[in-house]
């Protein structure tokens, strides 16, 4: 059985996406963090995490790339997961009697249209959005509700007010799967041992076809630009691109792209070229394209 460290509790959309991809033969390590939740990949020797990079309405999470990088994680898949943000309280209310709606930040944010009507309603920030479910049922909260995946009012036993309230229908989060870099094994370029290819949620003849990286450069005029002309070059399609500081170097930056490739050899030939442009480079992980 494998141990998946998580953000959240059970109900949350991180154990949502867990379940999806591991199926359900899995132990899971609750972290409300995602400090904690890294420190359970490196020091609770657990199998794999699975860690939001981003989301289509509030952009990147930018402090989890940091921590990718810095803590030697590797990342072995990815999930895309539509999101559907449910209005949830103890059984026999209604919206008249809601007086506080607690949830994380970013919930409240894509939900936040919905309260406008509502001037009675206080939003107020929380760790995690299935768990303010489950503290409403513990303590039977009344006249407070959480913003919570449908899951968590069954969990919880609690009801559903109102549907799907997330401003934008079409919303979805990216989460990329984590695991210790020196556990990473490569098969001739096929599958990464340990993701879900592995795993057998899906067949071991499909390739790579998805990779992160992280470079940094010079100052030189034009340095990023011949970077991403190699890129195309050599056929990669660039899907995501994101600078960070280097804390340590003020004015300098890293960038962390992720490119997609038909063929494997023009992606390692890529990265042979450049290695040698770059300051340093760094394979982030290799795997499955989720969106195909």
């Amino acid at each position: 059985m494998n141990s998946v460290a998580i953000q959240g509790i059970k109900g949350s959309n991180h154990y949502l996406v867990a379940k999806q991809y591991f199926g359900t033969e899995i132990a899971f390590n609750e972290c409300l963090s995602f400090d904690q939740l890294v420190n359970a990949i490196t020091t609770e020797n657990c199998d794999y995490g699975v860690m939001t990079l981003e989301n289509t309405i509030a952009g990147s999470i930018i402090p989890n790339y940091a921590l990718i990088d810095h803590n030697k994680l590797t990342i072995v898949g990815e999930y895309y997961l539509n999101i559907h943000h449910h209005l949830m309280a103890l059984p026999g209310q209604t919206l008249a009697d809601i007086r506080e709606v607690c949830s994380h930040p970013m919930a409240l944010l894509q939900c936040k249209q919905f309260f406008k009507p509502f001037e009675h309603i206080k939003l107020v920030e929380d760790v995690d959005t299935a768990e303010v479910a489950k503290r409403i049922a513990k303590h039977q909260l009344k006249g407070f509700a959480a913003i919570a995946p449908r899951i968590a009012a069954d969990l919880f036993h609690l009801e559903v007010l109102e549907d799907d309230i997330q401003t934008i229908k079409n919303n979805a989060t990216r989460f990329v799967i984590l695991r210790k870099r020196d556990h990473t094994k490569h098969n001739k370029g096929k599958y990464i041992q340990g993701s879900s290819l592995a795993l057998g949620n899906q067949h071991q003849d499909d390739k790579i076809d998805k990779a992160s990286l992280k470079f940094e450069l010079d100052h030189q005029r034009g340095s990023l630009a011949a970077v991403l002309n190699v890129m195309s070059d050599c056929r990669l399609n660039l899907t995501k691109i994101q600078s960070l500081p280097k804390i340590e170097t003020p004015w300098k930056y890293a960038f962390f792209v992720d490119v997609t490739f038909d063929n494997y050899q023009d992606y390692t030939k890529a990265v042979a070229v450049v290695k040698i442009m770059a300051e340093e480079l760094k394979v982030l992980g290799e795997y499955k394209n989720g969106r195909t």
